[in-house]
C-alpha cells in the first residue's frame, strides 16, 4: 500500500545521503566488502618484474610490489573519478601484515637480488601516517638503501612537506617520489578527475622534492572522463610541456576502466571510450620534441625527461586500444619508445583503422560535441548496450 503522506518538497528533516555514498555505492555493496575480506592481509596484492631503465640509463630489471593497505586517505572522503584501487585493500590491515607481506615479496625474489630497481605501490601514498604505519615506512626505506636499489614511491602532493621529507630521507638520501598529477590544469583536476588539490598544491610538493635532492616522476592522465578524444590529445601535449622541465620522468598513463569507478558508470552506459592507440602514438610523436629538442633519444644529452606511456589493459575493451587487428603491434612500439625514447619505434604502422581514427579526431575539432563522438570499435552496438 502506497504511503499516504506526501513527500514534502523541501524534505523529511532527516540528514541527506551524501553524493560520495550514492555514486560510489559498489565499494559499500556486500559484494565488495565481501570481496575486501577474501583478501589474505600477510600476502601482497601481486609481486613482478618488468625491464627498466636505471637513472643513469643503464638498462635493468624491476620488481613492483604492490601491497595491500587500507587504501588511500582521499577515497575514504571522496575520490578520484577514475581510481579503482579500493578493490584491493583491507581496512584491518596492521602494521604486522604489511611487514608480511614485504617479507613474501623480498622471499619470491630472493631480496630483490636480480633487479636494481624496486617500485612500491599501496593503492594511496606510502609516506602517508594515515595510511601506512611509520615504522613500516621506515622499514621500505631502510631496507632498499641497504640493498642499494633504486626505490620508486608514489605519494600525493600534501604529504611532501620539508618535515616529512626531511625524516624519510634521514633513513634513504636517494628515491623517487611518483605524484599522481593527472593533468596541469586546475578545471580539469577540479571537474574531470576530482583530484582533491590544485597545479599550485603540484608546485609547491616538486620545490619540496628538489630541496630534498629527490628525483620525480608526475603521473599524467590521458583522457579523463568528461573530454573528447581530440581535446584529451591537444591537452596531454600541452601538460607535458608544462611539468618536463620539473619532472625527471613523466608517465602518461592511458585511461583504463576499473570497476566500480565514475568512469566504469560512464563506460557502462556508452558515454565513455577508452583512448585510440592512435592517439599515444600521436601525442608521443607531437611530446617528443618537448623531451628531446635536438631530436635525440633516451640517454642524449639533450634529454629533457623520460616519457614513459604503458597502456594498461591496451589493446582490451576497457583500456586504449584500435580495431583489433592492429593493437598488439602498436602497443609494442608504446612500450618500446618508453625504453628507448626513439621515434623510429613507429615507423612502417599503419592500419585501415588510423583512418577512422583521423576522422573522428578531426570532426571533434570542428563540431560543438564537448565529450566527443567516439564510437564502439568492436562488436554490435545493441551487445553492448545489453552488456551487465
Amino acid at each position: 500500500m502506497a504511503d499516504p503522506r506526501p513527500q514534502p518538497l523541501l524534505g523529511t528533516g532527516d540528514r541527506g545521503l551524501r553524493i560520495h555514498d550514492l555514486v560510489k555505492a559498489p565499494a559499500n555493496t556486500p559484494w565488495a566488502k565481501t570481496k575486501q575480506q577474501s583478501w589474505d592481509a600477510s600476502e601482497p596484492a601481486t609481486v613482478y618484474t618488468t625491464p627498466e631503465v636505471q637513472e643513469d640509463g643503464t638498462p635493468c630489471s624491476a620488481v613492483t610490489v604492490i601491497l595491500r593497505t587500507k587504501g588511500c586517505h582521499w577515497w575514504w572522503s571522496s575520490g578520484c573519478t577514475f581510481c579503482g584501487y579500493f578493490n584491493d585493500t583491507r581496512d584491518d590491515v596492521t602494521s604486522e601484515d604489511l611487514h608480511a607481506q614485504w617479507a613474501a615479496a623480498k622471499k619470491k625474489f630472493d631480496n630483490f637480488s636480480e633487479q636494481a630497481m624496486v617500485k612500491v605501490y599501496t593503492s594511496g601514498s606510502l609516506l602517508e601516517d594515515r595510511e601506512i604505519p611509520v615504522d613500516f615506512q621506515e622499514t621500505v626505506l631502510r631496507d632498499c638503501h641497504e640493498l642499494g636499489k633504486e626505490l620508486i614511491v608514489e605519494s600525493r602532493c600534501e604529504q611532501l612537506t620539508e618535515a616529512k621529507l626531511a625524516w624519510a630521507t634521514g633513513i634513504n638520501p636517494s628515491f623517487t617520489v611518483a605524484i599522481g598529477l593527472e593533468a596541469y590544469d586546475d578545471e580539469v583536476l577540479r571537474f574531470h578527475v576530482n583530484k582533491g588539490f590544485s597545479t599550485a598544491a603540484w608546485d609547491r610538493a616538486v620545490v619540496n622534492l628538489q630541496r630534498a635532492g629527490l628525483r620525480i616522476k608526475t603521473y599524467l592522465m590521458f583522457k579523463p572522463p568528461f573530454m573528447s578524444e581530440a581535446d584529451a590529445l591537444d591537452h596531454c601535449v600541452t601538460w607535458i610541456e608544462a611539468v618536463a622541465e620539473r619532472s625527471d620522468e613523466i608517465s602518461v598513463n592511458p585511461m583504463n576502466i576499473q570497476r566500480g569507478t565514475i568512469i566504469d558508470r560512464l563506460h557502462r552506459h556508452n558515454e565513455y571510450r577508452p583512448p585510440w592507440l592512435w592517439s599515444l602514438v600521436e601525442m608521443i610523436q607531437r611530446a617528443h620534441a618537448v623531451i628531446h629538442p635536438k631530436g635525440g633519444i633516451n640517454g642524449d644529452e639533450d634529454q629533457v625527461s623520460r616519457l614513459i606511456v604503458h597502456p594498461t589493459a591496451g589493446g582490451k575493451i576497457r583500456g586504449s586500444h584500435n580495431c583489433g587487428a592492429c593493437d598488439a603491434e602498436v602497443v609494442a612500439a608504446i612500450e618500446r619508445y618508453a625504453v628507448s625514447g626513439s621515434l623510429l619505434e613507429f615507423e612502417g604502422l599503419d592500419c585501415s583503422c588510423r583512418t577512422v581514427w583521423k576522422t573522428e579526431v578531426m570532426l571533434e575539432r570542428h563540431l560543438p560535441v564537448p565529450l566527443g563522438i567516439s564510437k564502439p570499435r568492436r562488436g554490435r552496438v545493441v551487445d553492448a548496450l545489453r552488456s551487465p
